[in-house]
């Protein structure tokens, strides 16, 4: 497997392991620039130096590096304690923050993202704010890293209690990657029926596990704003409204559809991953259909088929300032397909973005879109990969696109099994000289096509006994092959629960054979899955695998299982709990897996 080549090992994990190195000596800032660094929402926030934070694997370090409080990002308004790792238990834990905020004069942002806040924490830091009446921004992603559900709650209580006592006029409140389910959103559903949210342009509460009864409440919470601010002259005028990879399914999105309706100023819209099938996607297109000032418009990895497809196309008539679609991955299917294209046609004049990739759309179809496009000028990407295009129509889509000089546009298209082959119910070129036979039903899956392709139609197709295939397919004597089919079947995994079981009895019975094996060296598995997933440093040239998600909602479920080696769950720990921009992308994953591991 190559292990040799890494770096020591410690208790069987190969762990690059580093002296601190002294501090850098303090350098003045660049000549007229004042060692200013951009913040995405406030031009004037400086930063003026972050130490470098090497760890060992030793676990005191890592429980040092949760600790650690480096110089805060002040300037602008802005009073920043982004990605610290601060551990904030107690108010003894947050008297650094706190007085930070109270010495803060003018405070109009705070952000506390990348920190884990406990309940008395968070009461302290609310008293602090309740003289902060100019805050206008709460940037308050992933602040619960590790704490239980129960804990939450009261902590956003808490928290907005202190912004309605300061008489704050919020512009933004982004809770995403919290993790915090349907009783999270009762901790600030206060928050959002008082007056500091009648000025309320984003909301932004991605990746937060709502499920169907927190898209309720929430929409209820929205809908009384909107009254209550109404009443005094001055409506909730709603600009940004995100809340991907939230489980709301048709009834969540249906109740939040109600609200966009009454709000009627969204102009982005960001609902992916979430569930929803026709009924639901008809609701949103109807709500969208009152909200002409929309430009964004993204609910990708939902599933429209051609009933939600052609009512969102209904709705894209009547629209004027849309910029960019995204319905990737949404089973629009042809007829879908061909009901936007001509919606395009008609309208549409600002669309610079639009993704129909993974759609099962065929060639003419998929032709007709690209056509739609001739008269858009602002247009920059049109996406229609993955689609049952074949070589030919891959060559028609770029002729059509060159004559109207739109050649760049056009994102690069697959060729290949998991172009759509296999779901296709007609020959892949339906104008080559050589018919080829019409297939009644999608041919049978094999192991070997899953591996080489994996998607979540495949492994279902594998039938009952899916789960005993792919372990016997799989040389466990080898952790890296282990490793490799452990990530193939896991990045498949989805919510909806068919595929959710399906996945989970593919990883019990290929992990059950593995650790069940004398002679599989289980630290050298947990090693080489953390090198693929971006975790561990190794001298091989290993490209980390895009999307956690999967593999860490495999994970929560393996380590829960009587087969998993309980030994390997504190140094799995360990490598949850260290900053990293792919573990932050997918907070709630990380979170249930945390929650896991401290139980084992």
């Amino acid at each position: 497997t190559g292990l040799r080549r890494f770096p020591p090992v410690i208790d069987g994990l190969c762990s690059r392991v580093h002296r601190p190195p002294p501090p850098p000596p303090n350098r003045p800032p660049p000549a007229g620039d004042q060692g200013r660094r951009r913040c995405p929402r406030d031009p004037f926030c400086r930063s003026p130096g972050e130490p470098t934070i090497v760890t060992n694997m030793a676990s005191e370090d890592i429980a040092k590096l949760a600790e650690t409080l480096a110089k805060t990002q002040v300037a602008g308004g802005q009073l920043s304690f982004k990605g610290k790792s601060l551990k904030l238990n107690t108010a003894e834990d947050a008297k650094d923050v706190i007085k930070e905020i109270q010495d803060f004069d003018g405070l109009e942002a705070l952000r506390l993202e990348g920190n884990t806040v406990g309940v008395e924490a968070a009461r302290v830091i609310a008293k602090a704010l309740e003289k902060k009446s100019e805050l206008k921004r709460c940037h308050w992603s992933d602040m619960f890293t590790g704490r239980l559900r129960s804990e939450i709650p009261p902590a956003l209580i808490s928290l907005g209690e202190g912004l309605i006592t300061a008489g704050a006029q919020l512009v933004e409140l982004d809770l995403s990657d919290n993790a915090f389910g349907p009783d999270g959103v009762q901790g600030f559903e206060a928050l959002l029926k008082s007056s500091a949210c009648f000025t309320l342009h984003e909301l932004k509460l991605n990746n937060c596990g709502m499920g169907i009864g927190g898209g309720k409440i929430l929409a209820e919470a929205l809908t009384e704003c909107h009254r209550k601010s109404s009443a005094q002259g001055k409506p909730l005028a709603l600009k940004v409204f995100v809340a991907g990879r939230n489980r709301l399914e048709n009834d969540g999105a249906t109740a939040l559809a109600e609200a966009f309706g009454v709000i009627g100023t969204l102009e982005e819209v960001h609902m992916p991953q979430n569930g929803i099938n026709h009924p639901g996607v008809t609701a949103l297109a109807h709500a969208f259909a009152i909200n002409p000032l929309l430009r964004v418009i993204n609910l990708n990895d939902n599933t429209f088929t051609e009933k939600g497809a052609v009512a969102m196309a209904e709705t894209l008539k009547t629209l004027r300032q849309v910029e960019v679609i995204n319905f990737g991955d949404c089973l629009v299917r042809s007829k879908g397909a061909v009901a936007i294209a001509d919606a395009i046609r008609g309208g549409l004049p600002k669309l610079k973005e639009l993704n129909l990739s993974f759609c099962e759309i065929k060639r003419d179809a998929a032709l007709a879109v690209a056509e739609a496009m001739a008269d858009k000028a602002e247009l920059e990407k049109l996406d229609l990969n993955g689609n049952t295009l074949g070589e030919e129509g891959c060559e028609q889509l770029q002729e059509v696109l060159d004559g109207f000089n739109m050649a760049k546009v056009l994102a690069s298209l697959s060729l290949g099994e998991e172009f759509g082959v296999w779901n296709s119910t007609e020959p892949l070129c339906h104008h080559s000289q050589e018919p080829a036979p019409v297939l009644s039903s999608p041919p049978p899956a094999d192991v070997s096509t899953f591996l080489a392709f994996p998607s979540p139609e495949k492994l279902l197709r594998l039938g009952p006994k899916s789960s005993m295939l792919i372990a016997q397919q799989t040389d466990t004597s080898d952790p890296e092959k282990v490793v490799s089919a452990f990530l193939k079947v896991s990045s498949v995994f989805k919510d909806e629960a068919t595929v959710r079981t399906a996945v989970q009895d593919a990883v019990d019975a290929l992990m059950k054979k593995a650790f069940s094996s004398s002679a599989f060296n289980a630290n050298a598995f947990l090693t080489r899955l953390l090198v693929h997933m971006g975790l561990l440093k190794s001298e091989d040239k290993i490209k980390a695998i895009a999307n956690l998600y999967g593999p860490l909602m495999a994970l929560n479920h393996m380590v829960q299982q009587d087969y998993f080696p309980k030994a390997l769950a504190p140094l799995l720990l360990a490598f949850m709990t260290k900053p990293n921009s792919a573990l932050e992308s997918c907070s709630f994953a990380r979170h249930s897996l945390l929650q896991t591991l401290y139980k084992v």
